[in-house]
C-alpha cells in the first residue's frame, strides 16, 4: 500500500513539473528570423522611438507582420538573461538599459575614458604615419607640406604613435609608428583594416565641414559677451 502511494507522488510530482514547464517558443520561418534580425537591428542603431507603421513602411513590409515580431522581440528581451529591453515609447520602440541595471552601467560609464577628439592637422599627420610609416618627421612635413612638431608630440602624449627607431640616413631622423591604442581608438583588428584614401578623404571633407559650424557656435556666444561690454562702457 505504502509504494503505490509513493508511486502515485512521484507520478504526480512528474506531471507537476510537466505542467509548470514553459512552452519552447514557435521557431519562426527564414523570412521572419530575417525581418526579425533587421527590426532587433533598426530599433537598436535609431535614436528616436520608431513605431511598427513607421518600420513597416521604410521596409515595403505589412505592418501586421512588423508589429507581431516587434512584440516578439519585446518578449524576448524582457527575459532576466537581457541587460537591455525593447519597450513602447512615445508611440514607438526604443532599446534601452534595464532600470534594475542603471546604477551599475552608469558606474562603469563614469569610468570610462572621455572620446577621442583630434583635430584636422592630427588626423592628417596620423594618416601620413599609418599609411607611410615607419615615417620620418621630414618625410611628413614634405608629404603635408607644413611643420607638425606639435602635432607629433600631442600624438605621442595620446599614445597613438610611438618612436620607431633612427633612420639610416644623414642626420639618422627619428622615425614614428602607430601604436595598439590606435588600433583600440579606431576600432581596427590590424593595419590591413584601414580605410582606403579614398575613404580618408571623405573623413576629412566631413571633419572640414565641421569646424566652421563650431567656430559659428563660438562665434554666437562671444557676441553677447562683447555688447554687454559695450553698454557697460
Amino acid at each position: 500500500m505504502q509504494e503505490t502511494t509513493e508511486t502515485q507522488e512521484t507520478v504526480s510530482a512528474e506531471e507537476l513539473l510537466a505542467t509548470g514547464a514553459a512552452s519552447p517558443a514557435p521557431e519562426l520561418s527564414t523570412e521572419d528570423a530575417v525581418l526579425r534580425a533587421v527590426l532587433e537591428a533598426i530599433v537598436y542603431v535609431t535614436e528616436d522611438p520608431l513605431s511598427a507603421a513607421q518600420i513597416a513602411e521604410a521596409l515595403g513590409e505589412p505592418c501586421e507582420r512588423v508589429e507581431k515580431i516587434l512584440e516578439a522581440l519585446v518578449a524576448e528581451f524582457d527575459r532576466p538573461e537581457h541587460g537591455v529591453t525593447i519597450r513602447e515609447v512615445a508611440g514607438g520602440y526604443k532599446m534601452a538599459t534595464k532600470a534594475e541595471h542603471h546604477e551599475r552601467v552608469r558606474s562603469f560609464v563614469k569610468s570610462l575614458r572621455p572620446p577621442l577628439k583630434l583635430s584636422l592637422p592630427a588626423l592628417e599627420t596620423l594618416a601620413v604615419i599609418a599609411y607611410k610609416q615607419p615615417v620620418t618627421a621630414p618625410e611628413i612635413l614634405e608629404i603635408r607640406g607644413v611643420q607638425g612638431a606639435g602635432v607629433l608630440k600631442t600624438l605621442l602624449d595620446r599614445k597613438l604613435i610611438a618612436t620607431a627607431g633612427r633612420k639610416n640616413v644623414i642626420g639618422k631622423p627619428m622615425q614614428y609608428k602607430t601604436t595598439k591604442e590606435f588600433l583600440v581608438q579606431f576600432g581596427l583588428k590590424d593595419l590591413s583594416e584601414l580605410p582606403t584614401l579614398k575613404e580618408f578623404d571623405e573623413i576629412r571633407r566631413l571633419a572640414v565641414a565641421d569646424e566652421p559650424a563650431a567656430s559659428a557656435a563660438a562665434g554666437a556666444e562671444q557676441a553677447p559677451r562683447e555688447t554687454a561690454s559695450a553698454e557697460e562702457a
